[in-house]
């Protein structure tokens, strides 16, 4: 019987959703929908001095707002939990136990001093640091002893001598390590809490994990996990290492540096599309077949494919996510585009937290005109200034445009008939009649026409739909601006 694909994601709930931590969860994701298989998302917190308040909310909750969704966790259950390593302490107890009655492992004394010590000396001597062994085979006196001065032992793992640990990575190949090259290491602190690379091992196996899928930093874990695997007699799962995320001057994405947004909560702030954001990570490292930059989550899902997963270092590139987002955004649904971007011209102090029929269909329209010039969601407070001021800020073009001889006529020409009008239906029709009236009043046409308006108007030589500006801007506010330009 073939063996039920099961992976996992297991977050730290040590801060907010990383772009590198969600990309993990992501092609975990891929891989199990593809397989029939199932994700479970486990919460490693054992790490409790790092852990931050709502940490572990923040990664569910952003892993669903990204389209996420999975099979076991702390919130839904399930057949193998608890899913909250804090909740596993005897589990693990009972494991590291057994390695100990078996002489796989045994208590270590050292102080943190005289390790570092250790340390110090090895590097002095041009070595490379590692746990000497001097506790490996202690007395029960010595022990007795050490006790008796008030240690408190960490146990360690006996590394076997001599021996080479190989598995085949599903991305990197084959992959070898020498066992005298890892000195006997601890699989639980001082503290009674187990370590990383015990407690993963045994959950990964109680939790019958068949695919381990994760960031290249982690290989260097893996032969001190296959040794732990090795040790209870148990099968390991297959490993696959991804390559880390790099910047666009090639280097390793840094929490610091600060040319990359590296939390999914800020995209979500900012205003991006969750079926964006995905499309953009599920192409961080993995590249499916053909041409196609553009997938919904089934068609990635479909065309996941592990052997795919790039070799090489994954580049975070910022102006393609965000030419997506901007084809993402082009092709939402008016109404969900407007709730995106509404709260931020609230926020913005541009609109009134309450709005009735006639104001939101009004904030409808603004951001329909500015629908394709939106890269995310909060740049429809930029973009739409125009609107909101009182008067108008001229570029260097605009102001060239205005300073042309027939300029003012076609502005008395326009208020002649903006004012002729009041009390009339303003809309984008009616001022496309108004200024073909213009046209003919003036025998002006094309840009000799178009440009003197939209400069006197926004300030500005090049924007969206000039009917649907003006219409926008509304007739009492036009009327205000030409009469300033005008000297009125």
């Amino acid at each position: 019987m073939t063996q039920e694909i099961r992976v996992r994601y297991a977050p730290s709930p040590t801060g907010h959703l990383h772009i590198g931590n969600a990309r993990t969860a992501l092609f975990n994701y891929l891989f199990a929908r593809k397989q029939g298989g199932k994700l479970i998302v486990r919460i490693e917190d054992t790490d409790v001095k790092r852990n931050v308040a709502g940490g572990e909310e923040n990664q569910l909750k952003y892993l669903k707002w990204l389209g996420i969704d999975w099979d076991e966790s702390v919130d839904i259950g399930g057949g193998y939990g608890p899913y909250r390593q804090t909740e596993r302490l005897d589990i693990y107890r009972r494991y590291w136990q057994e390695l100990i009655d078996k002489g796989l492992a045994y208590p270590c004394y050292c102080t943190e001093e005289e390790l570092e010590r250790e340390r110090e000396e090895q590097i002095a001597r041009g070595e490379t640091p590692r746990y000497s062994g001097k506790h490996r085979n202690l007395t029960e006196e010595q022990r007795r002893a050490y006790e008796a001065e008030g240690r408190r032992p960490s146990i360690r793992f006996r590394v076997p001598e001599g021996k080479t640990y190989k598995f085949h990575d599903m991305v990197k190949g084959e992959i070898s390590f020498e066992s005298d090259g890892i000195g006997d290491f601890v699989i639980v602190k001082k503290d009674g809490i187990p370590t990383y690379n015990f407690a993963v091992v045994v959950d990964d196996h109680e939790m019958r994990i068949s695919h381990v899928l994760r960031g290249e930093d982690h290989i260097s874990n893996t032969p001190r996990q296959l040794m732990i695997y090795e040790a209870f007699g148990w099968e390991p799962p297959q490993f696959g290492h991804m390559t880390l995320i790099v910047n666009e001057a090639r280097k390793k994405l840094s929490k610091r540096d600060e040319s990359i947004i590296q939390f999914i909560e800020q995209y979500d702030e900012l205003g991006y599309v969750p079926e964006a954001l995905f499309n953009f990570i599920a192409l961080l490292g993995w590249s499916p077949a053909g041409e196609q930059e553009i997938f919904s989550r089934q068609e990635l899902i479909e065309q996941f494919d592990a052997a795919r997963l790039s070799k090489s270092p994954a580049v975070f590139d910022t102006s393609k996510l965000r030419w997506m987002n901007n084809e993402y955004l082009k092709r939402l649904e008016p109404e969900r585009l407007v709730d995106m971007c509404l709260p931020h011209l609230q926020r913005a102090g541009r609109v009134p937290a309450e709005l009735d029929a006639a104001a939101r269909e009004w904030v409808r329209n603004l951001v329909e005109l500015y629908r394709d010039k939106l890269d995310f969601a909060a740049e429809i407070v930029p973009k739409t200034e125009l609107f909101f001021r009182e008067s108008t800020e001229d570029e260097p073009e605009a102001a060239e445009v205005l300073a042309e001889e027939h300029v003012p006529a076609v502005l008395e020409a326009l208020l002649e008939r903006m004012e002729a009008g009041a009390g009339e239906p303003f809309d984008a029709d009616g001022v496309k009649a108004i200024v073909k009236a213009v046209q003919q009043a003036t025998g002006f046409k094309g840009k000799q026409l178009f440009m003197p308006i939209r400069a006197a108007l926004t300030g500005q030589t090049h924007g969206p739909d000039l009917n649907q500006t003006i219409a926008l801007l509304g007739r009492e506010r036009v009327v205000a601006r030409l009469r300033a330009r005008l000297g009125r």
